[in-house]
Order: structure tokens, then sequence, then C-alpha cells
């Protein structure tokens, strides 16, 4: 997978800004992951175009790694800079819609924006065990370009 945007291995952020469509499955489980494998000082937040509800089968897809989403909320661009401010130097965004908003944004933020190309899970279609599969390669997918991304940078919990 090329990672799209700036020389990533460059680049060491000091914040860092998941986003996707709704932040309801790939944003969260990309920032959980972030959380859970870099260091602690690196501040790590996502957030959707849109607001969607939290899908359960990407936090079954996170426990099975033993990691909890449970409690995210989602959010979108808008109410995340109303809560905490826009403060983040890099953004990496995991669908279309989410990459536009985020040049957008590159007008008044200083932000460099890597686009990592995401397969949307939703919409696999199939029992239960095919479904949660779908989340489970999203999940390893975005494990693998964390730990490329940021290789070098130390480690959280990993």
């Amino acid at each position: 997978m090329t990672l799209v945007g700036a020389p990533y291995s460059q680049s060491r952020p000091r914040a860092v800004l998941f986003a996707c469509g709704q932040n309801s499955v790939r944003s969260p489980m990309a920032a959980a992951l972030a959380r859970e494998m870099l260091p602690a000082a690196l501040h790590v937040g996502s957030a959707g175009v849109r607001k969607g509800e939290l899908d359960p089968f990407a936090v079954a897809a996170m426990a099975e790694i033993g990691i909890d989403i449970a409690e995210h909320q989602p959010i979108t661009f808008e109410e995340l800079e109303d809560w905490e401010g826009l403060d983040f130097d890099l953004i990496i965004t995991l669908a279309p819609e989410a990459h536009h908003k985020a040049i957008e944004l590159t007008h008044r933020l200083a932000a460099e924006i890597e686009y990592w190309p995401t397969a949307d899970p939703t919409v696999i279609e199939g029992n239960r065990e095919q479904r949660l599969d779908a989340y489970r390669a999203v999940r390893d997918q975005l494990m693998a370009l964390v730990r490329a991304r940021f290789a070098g940078q130390g480690s959280g919990n990993e």
C-alpha cells in the first residue's frame, strides 16, 4: 500500500488526527491503534465528515485484540474544532470525502495530510463471520500502516 502525501518517513508529528466519513469505523479504529502502539506524548484524535453511530462490528474487531473502543463517541470535524480546536500537525484521511475535507482545512491549518485509502467494511454482506472478517481486514491493514508510518517513534503499549 502506498501512503499518499508528504514523505511520511521524515515527519515526526506531535498531534495526529485520523479522519473518515462518519467517525464510526475506520478513524476510531486507527486512532485506538495509534494510542495503543505509539508514545503517550503523541496526541491522537479522530473525526468524521459526518457523525455516524459507532459500529458494533468495529467494537468487536478491536476487542479481539484487547482494545476497547465501546465508549467512543463519533464526532465531526466541526465538533472537534469547537471542543478541542484543530491543533493537529498531521491529518491522516482514510476515505475520499475526509481527504477533501482535510484539504479544505489546510487553507487555515498548517497540517500535513496523508491519504491512506481504506476499504469501507460496512458495505460487505454475508453472515456475521463474513462481515466481521471485513472489519478484521481493515483493523489489520490500519495496524500495519500505523506501524510503518510511525516506525522508530517509540511504542506505547504494543
